[in-house]
């Protein structure tokens, strides 16, 4: 019987692990067979299952385009994450998904000028997003990232934004922190009246992710700016629970977030109760 993505977990194998930040490490997963586990689109989940301590919905950072395995950037916050933290190369882990239905980059993205803000672990999601428009670079326009966190320390994927994607053409990376530190001669402050310090040009189309404040805010600022709801989409994965639409813990109006999203556009959430 052919096996059921959404349903039945894989067994994966962690076969690397790297430091991002002081409470965010990055796992890279592969099949008992040392294959991808299954193929997924950016911006979707799956669900960790660590036997005998719990399970966790987690973002799928790598893009699709890498063929060998899949990565997860993982916040410790929990103890299904502390458990992932203290594991080491060679752990059995099980790996349900994917999950929902990740953010429109053959639809809605495909040809236009992106820009992504994301603040803290909110990179994770959006990450496989970027990595996938610049694998397929010819069918987007211009790229342009506003990230931030609280220190440099804090910034996941920090090398790979300075050394790889700020040299790619046409993408521009705007970093911010949120104090100033030595070391740091970038910019200082919050994510928000960053966005309208960059001024982005209100014909991008615009994915973000991160704390709910954040997302409030630089939803304003780019109001302000002339950006329409249609626009601009964001994840709300962090309200999914079981993944399946059978718990109820997502539900928001008549939508589902793991069975209709985690992906909206602003208009999609302007139909519902106000609950985000």
């Amino acid at each position: 019987m052919e096996q059921n993505e959404s349903f039945i977990p894989y067994v994966g194998k962690i076969i690397d692990i790297r430091q991002e930040t002081p409470d965010v490490k990055t796992f890279r997963v592969v099949g008992l067979d040392g294959k991808k586990l299954f193929n997924h689109i950016p911006g979707q989940c799956a669900m960790l299952i660590v036997p005998g301590v719990g399970e966790s919905m987690i973002s799928i950072t790598s893009s699709p385009t890498l063929e060998e395995y899949m990565e997860f950037s993982i916040k410790k916050c929990g103890c299904v994450t502390e458990f992932l933290h203290s594991a080491e190369v060679g752990q059995e882990i099980c790996v349900r998904g994917p999950i929902g239905n990740g953010f429109p980059v053959e639809g809605a993205l495909k040809g236009k000028d992106i820009l992504v803000i994301a603040g803290g672990i909110g990179i994770a999601p959006v990450h496989s997003v970027v990595n996938y428009m610049m694998d397929k670079r010819e069918n987007y326009g211009r790229i342009q990232v506003i990230y931030g966190s609280r220190s440099k320390a804090d910034l996941v994927r920090l090398d790979e934004m300075q050394n790889v994607w700020m040299k790619q053409p046409n993408c521009s990376i705007n970093l911010t922190i949120d104090r100033e530190e030595e070391g740091w001669d970038g910019h200082v402050g919050f994510v928000p009246p960053f966005v309208t310090e960059c001024n982005p040009d209100p014909s991008m189309t615009v994915i973000m992710c991160g704390p709910p404040i954040l997302i409030h805010l630089s939803l304003d600022a780019l109001k302000k700016l002339g950006f329409k709801d249609t626009q601009i989409f964001t994840t709300m994965e962090m309200r999914m629970k079981c993944g399946i639409g059978k718990c109820g813990r997502c539900n928001i109006g008549d939508k589902f977030v793991c069975k209709d999203g985690p992906v909206f556009s602003f208009d999609q959430l302007g139909e519902l109760p106000p609950e985000y």
